[in-house]
């Protein structure tokens, strides 16, 4: 189960990438992946969520995605829910807006900084005062939030109630209680309502206010008790001294502010709010607002992207498969009606090996691929018109890396140690996408090195796509029957960006270099004109 977005957030001022990726082998996307994926690239396409937990829960989504294929239908199911009704769909949107407007009340009293009785708040994680005001705010924002969410009835989808279900496990908990009060300050600590059924022993009771009339009432008591019964010259109450005794009010009230307001703040707010922050009833509330945004958010990208969507089909399988039509990126392609779509299919082949020129659109496919199965394993909409495919229990993404000093192995061994971590934590059920294989070697070497990891990708039987320009290596493998051989098209020398059959053997070097500037006429330009004149 992943960690709650309360959890996460520790003691640190909330923020939305509070999530981090799993180890190698631990879950669905590892640090590799995250970056050569660039899942913050993808969080911002599909992001439209209302709220800042709402926002947290989807990138935790998109870092730690499932791999369990009946929590994704479930998801599914409650997307469709959502979309194909109406009244239900405006509720949460009506909900979503309201606690936006209203959430950083709660973040202020749960992570706020109290800067004492005379401090000036300046940045928006500060408190000044005593922090009455923060808490009846912060309070009133989860009461509120779980009041309207409760109302929300009739729902059939799994996912849906078992959301409802977390904010009806809270209005049981102890957390809620003390939020609607009263909370009762005992020699044993903080007690609820229900903790004080049948509890006889003195108790204070917390008012998140100054004003206490009763206190009040109780001082001012025992000053005229003390007068009536002990009448001295100190305490002789009279008409006439009342104007004299008024001069020391403020002075008993800069005694009663620092005192009172002091031991509300130190022994109700703050040990209130800590115990607030490791209520798990309270997590799963706030995790089940934010997952509400989250599916709201799906469904806003779908409409917003300006292409075909569609909730994919998930199949069983024995090892990893995916047929997309009209597959498009889900960052590059948003709004961009230009953008040009592929089909592609892998299932029994388990190899497609890439190739083509550069700038020809081999790496913007290989992520759409990864970014589609990524959408699809946290229950989004993925840009094509008809996607099927399996659950990965693994999705890596490899890219040639720059070695370190301290790796002592160069180039090549840096490569080739992260090559062998994906192929020892990959399965059956993995999809693998290799940018280029054993660079930093002879061709040769690397001719042979990429032969045997393909090899040994392909006898584990997931799904793997190379993308190189070694056409030789590709050679070997169509002549041998194994994989699917892809190049990326060109027109008249320019790209298409379309995946055609074959195996490209031509280079554009230098139709790249000379778009950059930096061609043989470019440099030879360069050093002429640099010439000193005689």
């Amino acid at each position: 189960m992943n960690q709650s977005i309360l959890e996460s957030w520790t003691d640190k001022w909330p923020f939305v990438a509070s999530t981090a990726p799993s180890q190698t082998g631990e879950g669905v996307i590892d640090q590799g992946a995250f970056k050569s994926i660039e899942i913050e690239e993808v969080f911002g396409a599909v992001n439209h969520s209302e709220t800042l937990v709402g926002q947290s829960v989807l990138y935790r989504s998109l870092v730690q995605p499932s791999s369990n294929k009946e929590e994704i239908a479930a998801k599914q199911e409650a997307v469709k829910e959502i979309q194909d009704n109406p009244a239900l769909k405006e509720a949460i949107e009506r909900i979503l807006q309201r606690a936006a407007e209203h959430e950083k009340h709660f973040y202020l009293l749960l992570f706020g900084e109290f800067l004492g009785s005379f401090g000036t708040a300046r940045e928006a994680h500060e408190i000044e005062g005593y922090g009455y005001l923060q808490y009846r705010r912060g309070v009133r924002f989860m009461l509120e939030v779980v009041d309207e969410l409760r109302q929300i009835e009739g729902v059939s989808s799994t996912y849906l109630q078992s959301l409802l279900d977390k904010i009806k496990l809270f209005q049981e908990s102890r957390s809620y209680s003390l939020m609607v009060g009263p909370a009762y300050i005992t020699e044993r600590g903080i007690k609820c309502k229900e903790e004080r059924k049948g509890d006889f022993t003195p108790a204070l009771i917390f008012r998140p206010t100054l004003f206490k009339p009763l206190l009040i009432a109780l001082f001012f008591a025992s000053v005229w008790a003390m007068a009536h019964f002990f009448p001295t010259d100190m305490f002789r109450v009279s008409a006439e001294s009342i104007p004299v005794a008024s001069i020391f009010f403020v002075p008993m009230l800069l005694v009663y502010f620092p005192i009172v307001g002091g031991f509300d703040r130190d022994s109700c707010i703050i040990p209130l709010r800590n115990e607030f922050k490791k209520s798990q009833a309270l997590a799963q509330a706030l995790d089940a607002l934010g997952q509400f945004d989250e599916l709201m958010a799906f469904i806003k990208f779908a409409n917003h992207f300006g292409s075909h969507t569609v909730l994919p089909e998930l199949i069983e399988a024995e090892h990893h498969r995916i047929t997309l039509t009209d597959a498009k990126n889900p960052v590059l392609a948003k709004e961009n009606p230009a953008y040009v779509g592929n089909d592609f299919q892998l299932e029994e082949d388990k190899l497609v090996l890439v190739t083509g020129p550069n700038s020809g659109g081999k790496t913007a496919f290989c992520k759409t691929i990864t970014q589609i199965q990524l959408l699809a394993q946290i229950g989004c909409y993925v840009p094509a018109k008809e996607a099927v495919l399996t659950v990965a229990d693994r999705i890596f993404y490899q890219v040639p890396e720059i070695s370190h000093l301290e790796d002592g192995e160069g180039r090549f061994g840096t490569e080739l140690k992260r090559t062998r971590d994906i192929f020892l934590a990959s399965t059956a059920k993995s999809l693998v996408v290799l940018d280029e294989l054993s660079e930093g070697t002879t061709f040769e070497e690397k001719l042979e090195s990429s032969t045997h990891v393909l090899n040994g990708f392909y006898r584990k039987g997931n799904s793997t796509i190379l993308i190189t320009h070694n056409h030789q290596l590709v050679d070997d493998f169509a002549a041998r029957g194994v994989g699917l051989p892809k190049q990326v098209e060109f027109a008249n020398g320019e790209p298409t960006y379309k995946l055609i059959e074959g195996i490209s053997r031509v280079s554009h070097a230098d139709r790249v270099a000379k778009k950059i500037g930096f061609s043989k006429e470019d440099i030879d330009s360069y050093l002429a004109d640099s010439k000193p004149t005689t």
